[in-house]
């Protein structure tokens, strides 16, 4: 049975191993494609750059917090309890001693939200307190509505910050979702969940080994997968015969061509100024959402 007999959206995130494949490239001609009501998450927030592309206006912006633990050292009796369960060493406990109160060493960039330290605390001296590490900026373009994430410099949450980006996931529209480059916890963050999950690289030795590696990732995740390979003809049939061995089905080809550069320099959609790749991307769209109906 298709999605639109079960009335659910498809969302679609667009990955790759490695930087500089045309992840976004993908991402946001995709998104231009598509007849459909679309939201398009850039949830690469330690550098977004799909705005670029896309030129959306900025509705609206949203703080990004999160919860670190504030000690209240009237009821707090030093037992240690608190650190010993934190599992990324974010407190440290100074016990009385020689006339020094003691203290409780918290390190706020290094918290990760879980709550841990305030539910064991035996004597509730632990409450929470707000910490902004981010933002995300609402924005429409069309009838493409636009978020994306920003993580504030020197802030390690990145994960934090996409999974409160998704919260604005609209059940009622097709999503596409720009995720990070790599394999890390970043990208898990972003791709979980989804329905599919397009594999960007390029036909190079670089590009094959790292998208090994996100093949791996999709595999523990059970999400299915395909491949579009970007700048074809640059390189070797590498990433061809891996695909061709490991039944992963390449379902795009953009050729390595000055024009397409060009316009990538200037911040403009291939769909906007190359007509018949409207039709490819709208093509490659209907490929995915046989095989998520299939597995389905």
């Amino acid at each position: 049975m298709s999605l639109v007999t079960f009335g659910r959206i498809m969302i679609i995130s667009v990955a790759s191993g490695k930087g500089g494949t045309g992840k976004t490239t993908v991402a946001v001609n995709l998104a231009f494609s598509l007849k459909e009501k679309v939201q398009f998450f850039d949830c690469d927030v330690e550098e977004p750059n799909a705005f670029i592309f896309l030129s959306p206006e900025i509705k609206k912006t949203f703080p990004v917090e999160v919860s670190v633990p504030e000690i209240d050292y009237d009821k707090c009796n030093f037992c240690g309890k608190c650190a010993d369960i934190c599992y990324y060493n974010s407190l440290a406990v100074i016990k009385p001693r020689l006339g020094n109160p003691g203290k409780i060493m918290v390190f706020e960039n290094i918290c990760h939200d879980c709550g841990a330290c305030s539910a064991v605390c035996p004597v509730n001296a632990i409450t929470e307190k707000k910490r902004t590490i981010g933002k995300i900026d609402l924005a429409s373009v069309k009838e493409i509505e636009c978020l994306q994430g920003v993580i504030n410099p020197k802030e390690i949450l990145t994960p934090a910050v996409i999974r409160q980006e998704k919260r604005f996931i609209d059940k009622t529209k097709t999503v596409i979702i720009d995720a990070p480059p790599g394999t890390t916890c970043p990208v898990v963050a972003a791709v979980n969940n989804s329905d599919f999950c397009l594999l960007v690289t390029e036909p190079t030795p670089f590009g094959l080994n790292d998208l090994g590696l996100a093949v791996e990732m999709l595999k523990d995740m059970d999400i299915p997968s395909g491949v579009v390979i970007n700048r074809s003809g640059l390189g070797n049939n590498c990433v061809h015969d891996f695909c061709e061995k490991n039944n992963i089905p390449i379902l795009m080809e953009i050729p390595f061509e000055r024009r397409i550069a060009e316009l990538y320099s200037r911040g403009i959609a291939m769909v906007e100024a190359i007509p018949e790749y409207k039709e490819k991307f709208s093509d490659l769209f209907r490929k995915i959402k046989t095989i998520v109906n299939k597995k389905n």
